[in-house]
């Protein structure tokens, strides 16, 4: 990623600064010179503003690839898209597993970034009073870990995701009823205007999808 690599730069040059102050610790008149904490200080300061938006996007990737790991079942992995890719990016999917030519997915989903950002939202709120943008990303992770379990067809996957999406809350830290209220409101006001890709008559109380 460019800001890390920015960081460990600025970082580097911090370092630098130092070795050289240290290799002419006088001047030519033999008089000590100060060392450039300014400049050094300065450099530290902007390799952490750099690398700070990177540790958070790792610590939310390992946060929902235990969410999605438990629901699967199985160890996997989320991405959340960078800004790089979301500007370059013109599909409509809020999030996508790819698959091997064998019929099986790859052990990750990436997430886009709004859908990311709603999450990391979702997460620092007390999770009782989500938005429905909230409400979408957090079934997006369902979902999406509904293909990753090996589900290929978009609706059986959002079939299986519906009744999981409480499962979903909970993993992210909901308290069991507001949970429910979660998946309660994707179910009453998301699922029925999915395109009809994404929807299925099984996808009902007591169908083959409950």
């Amino acid at each position: 990623c460019v800001l890390a690599h920015i960081a460990v730069a600025l970082a580097a040059g911090a370092v630098a600064v130092g070795v050289a102050w240290a290799r002419r610790r006088v001047d030519e008149l033999g008089r000590p010179r100060p060392f450039p904490w300014v400049s050094v200080a300065l450099l530290l300061v902007l390799a952490v503003s750099a690398a700070t938006p990177e540790v958070l996007r790792a610590r939310q990737e390992r946060r929902l690839g235990g969410a999605v790991s438990a629901l699967v079942g199985a160890r996997v992995a989320v991405r959340c898209q960078r800004l790089g890719g979301a500007f370059v990016d013109a599909g409509p999917e809020l999030g996508y597993v790819r698959w091997r030519a064998d019929g099986t997915p790859e052990p990750w989903t990436l997430i886009k970034r709004d859908q990311c950002r709603h999450l990391a939202a979702y997460a620092r709120s007390d999770k009782r009073r989500p938005t429905r943008d909230q409400v979408v990303a957090v079934h997006v992770l369902t979902h999406e870990a509904m293909h990753l379990s090996g589900r290929l067809d978009e609706a059986v996957a959002e079939g299986a995701a519906v009744p999981r999406d409480a499962r979903t809350a909970r993993l992210l830290g909901a308290p069991a009823d507001a949970a429910a209220r979660l998946a309660a409101a994707y179910w009453r006001n998301v699922y029925p205007l999915m395109p009809d890709g994404y929807r299925s008559a099984e996808c009902r109380p007591g169908g083959a999808l409950d």
